[in-house]
């Protein structure tokens, strides 16, 4: 089984994909984790595009089952193999933006709001991540081209919509595959 779940930053991507990994038994795969090098400052250090594509497509084509979470769809042509669920996580935009704040505090805690690059580099993340919703033009990775990703994809598609619990979610994908035929 090999499942894509995406959605915006904060839309609760990586939560679901490893608590649904480790019900069910399967690897799971952060796009971060190959989009982005390892850095002193995370998520400052792009990782070339050919080395991050020959890294995923390896790592996924050595699995059996497996959950990619995260936004992929420009990432080029036979980089991943057929999906059999593409799972696709939408929240409101202010519960989604609420969440990224606690998250980035969380994980970095005062810094953000003390070093001037850091500050600088979290509200530079914040207006990207509002724009996800707003399409101003700030982020390529938004609604309206998750929409268009979706809507040009031959694999099954299941959407998530509403602020509901990680148990809720886990339960909809997997009452989702638990009706798809195994390839």
């Amino acid at each position: 089984m090999k499942i894509h779940i995406f959605g915006a930053s904060g839309s609760g991507v990586t939560t679901t994909g490893n608590a649904l990994a480790e019900k069910l038994a399967y690897r799971y795969f952060d796009s971060d984790d190959y989009f982005w090098e390892k850095s002193d400052v995370p998520f400052t250090v792009r990782r070339n595009p050919e080395e991050r594509n020959s890294k995923i497509k390896t790592d996924l084509e050595n699995s059996e089952n497996w959950i990619l979470g995260g936004s992929i769809f420009q990432w080029g042509e036979n980089v991943f193999p057929d999906f059999d669920v593409v799972v696709y996580l939408w929240i409101p935009p202010q519960i989604r933006m609420e969440r990224l704040k606690k998250r980035e505090f969380e994980r970095y805690g005062n810094i953000i709001y003390t070093d001037p690059d850091r500050i600088k580099q979290f509200e530079d993340f914040m207006e990207w991540a509002a724009d996800y919703d707003n399409n101003t033009g700030i982020a390529s990775r938004n609604f309206q081209a998750h929409e268009n990703w979706l809507n040009s994809i031959d694999f099954p598609v299941l959407k998530i919509s509403g602020d509901l619990t990680l148990q809720r979610r886990i339960d909809l994908i997997i009452e989702n595959i638990n009706k798809k035929p195994l390839h």
